[in-house]
């Protein structure tokens, strides 16, 4: 009997499968004891089941790049940090050998020990980490009971679950999940900003799927507009059947505009800059004809390893980013590391009580004697080979710039005193994504040479709303008035003072909000590459005068509901 759920398209694409429903991690187990013959072997089969876990992670990190490691990385390293955790390995081996549990029920009663401790805790961010501990035991429980072919019966099928962590997300794409459907979730979530960059349909918060979606029903999953239909009719598959032309379509339009040049119907040339992370991603902007890299992380550097990368390492990888772009500019962001994103060489702060406000991006780099002057040598020696301009994160303060400042004079002097060649100028940048930064930016703006941006943590930190926190998916948003006018504020400074201003957060490459971005006066976007050719499509649609002469009218929205109204009517057609 048909049905359809109304949900919120967080990842395009039209998929029509057969539905797979994966229950809650719940680990319900029976308890059960076995034999003393058999408790040395049940601990090996723990443990070759905790190998391949391991495996898996390893593989899964090898295989991402780009933006997908920053999105994913953090995951896959609290992950493994819990995977290779003491307590737990050894809890696990004393059930099995002194309480001669399976390890299935050791798993159960390990998970419910630590999960408890986690629980009572005052603090609110360790007491979310239950979530993580659940999908690392429940990754452990699964290879317990895998056959050599791993999951069998996914491939081909639209995944419905409550919830989908983004450390899932790039492997259930390998295995052949076609499209994914959540009771929960935001389309601002990291989940979905990596299911948009994969390429994967993913609709969020369909609230009643699992209640009324079994195991074999026929689904078509439309992830633009959020529309689930259990066993559609012959209207619906119609639909579907269109929507797949459409799309294919679409792509073959964009990909001919790979060569043409972002330029708005009245004749203004807009820049689109690539986010990048890795050679691969550099290679692609490249491709796409990116104006250049407008945001290249350099976290990937530093984790997964137990030693800091030194000078050398990291000015090969820059100096090959710089390369290639061949000519184009390549904006690189220094260290921009946290307890959120805690690495293995303990030089992030593992305990904080608040990590999002915490000693991390530039904060972190002054903090630790040697850290910013060595990427930064590494950084001025890559300046030699293309034009390369440095951007510093987290930045609150005036004195954090002329800081970094003074250290930069000095390390390029040193440089320039010990034999190497480097560019006659240096552009130094700040990320606008505290508040503080945005509303004192007068007070400092003369000392940079350019601004970035970075709407993810602005808005969360201008709304006191974390955006992976599922009970505040309506107050998240960038479709918020103070949000807007103070990018307005801050792209009106940059430009009374000459300073080139970018957005580089997940605002710049949704198409949908780029009209609002050009109309507030921005005129440079960072983005991941999967999206590029999608906003230049758009951007050429636009007519740039009109819409900043429309800007008043959005300004003076009063709430999001008047701002999604106002977006409307500027939809290019």
């Amino acid at each position: 009997m048909r049905q359809e759920f109304l949900g919120h398209g967080a990842s395009r694409g039209s998929v029509l499968g057969r539905a797979r429903v994966r229950l809650p991690h719940v680990l319900e187990v029976a308890e059960e004891q076995i034999p003393a013959k058999r408790v040395e072997a049940e601990v090996e089969r723990l443990h070759a089941a905790i190998a391949t876990v391991r495996g898996e992670m390893v593989a899964l990190r090898e295989r991402l790049h780009g933006a997908l490691v920053q999105e994913v990385g953090e995951f896959l390293d609290l992950h493994s940090l819990l995977l290779d955790d003491p307590e737990l390995l050894q809890g696990l081996d004393e059930l099995i050998r002194t309480g001669r549990y399976s390890a299935d029920y050791a798993l159960r009663l390990q998970r419910d020990r630590i999960a408890s401790v986690f629980q009572a805790m005052d603090d609110a961010y360790f007491r979310s980490r239950v979530d993580d501990i659940d999908q690392v035991i429940g990754r452990v429980h699964a290879a317990l009971h895998r056959h050599d072919n791993g999951m069998p019966g996914v491939a081909g099928e639209i995944l419905v679950t409550d919830n989908v962590a983004p450390a899932e997300i790039a492997q259930l794409q390998a295995q052949g999940v076609m499209a994914i459907v959540t009771t929960t979730g935001s389309v601002l979530s990291h989940s979905a900003i990596l299911a948009r960059s994969l390429h994967l349909p993913l609709v969020v918060g369909a609230s009643q799927a699992m209640q009324k979606i079994n195991d074999g029903d026929v689904l078509a999953v439309d992830g633009a507009s959020g529309r689930v239909i259990l066993e559609p009719n012959a209207d619906d598959l119609r639909a579907h059947r269109t929507r797949v032309r459409d799309l294919a379509r679409e792509r073959k339009q964009l990909h001919r505009l790979r060569r043409e040049p972002t330029r708005t119907l009245d004749g203004v040339d807009i820049k689109l800059y690539a986010n990048a992370e890795s050679r691969e991603d550099v290679a692609e902007a490249h491709a796409l004809g990116a104006a250049g890299v407008g945001l290249y992380r350099t976290e990937f550097l530093f984790l997964q390893r137990n030693e800091l990368p030194d000078e050398e390492e990291q000015f090969r990888v820059y100096r090959d980013v710089v390369l290639g772009m061949t000519g184009r500019a390549v904006t690189i962001r220094t260290l921009d590391l946290g307890a959120d994103k805690a690495d293995r060489t303990g030089l992030a702060l593992r305990d904080e009580p608040n990590p999002a406000l915490g000693l991390r991006g530039v904060r972190l780099s002054l903090a630790r004697d040697g850290l910013l002057e060595t990427q930064l040598r590494a950084l001025v020696r890559a300046s030699a080979y293309g034009p390369l301009r440095i951007l510093l994160p987290m930045v609150s303060t005036r004195e954090e710039i002329r800081t970094v400042r003074k250290r930069l004079k000095r390390v390029i002097e040193e440089v320039r005193a010990q034999g190497h060649e480097t560019a006659e100028q240096i552009p130094l940048g700040a990320m606008i994504e505290v508040p503080a930064a945005a509303i004192a930016l007068p007070a400092f703006v003369g000392s940079v040479d350019f601004l970035s941006i970075g709407t993810n943590d602005l808005v969360q930190y201008l709304l006191a709303a974390d955006r992976n926190n599922e009970a505040l998916t309506s107050l998240y948003t960038p479709l918020h008035p103070a949000v807007i006018r103070l990018i307005r504020d801050v792209i009106r400074q940059g430009n009374a003072r000459g300073k080139p201003v970018a957005v580089c957060g997940e605002m710049a490459g949704d198409p949908h909000f780029a009209p609002m971005l050009l109309a507030l006066g921005l005129t440079e976007f960072s983005l991941h590459p999967a999206t590029l050719l999608e906003l230049r499509h758009v951007i050429r649609q636009c007519d740039l005068a009109q819409l900043q002469a429309r800007a008043a009218a959005l300004l003076r929205a009063r709430d999001r509901a008047a701002i999604v109204e106002w977006m409307e009517a500027n939809r290019p057609a």
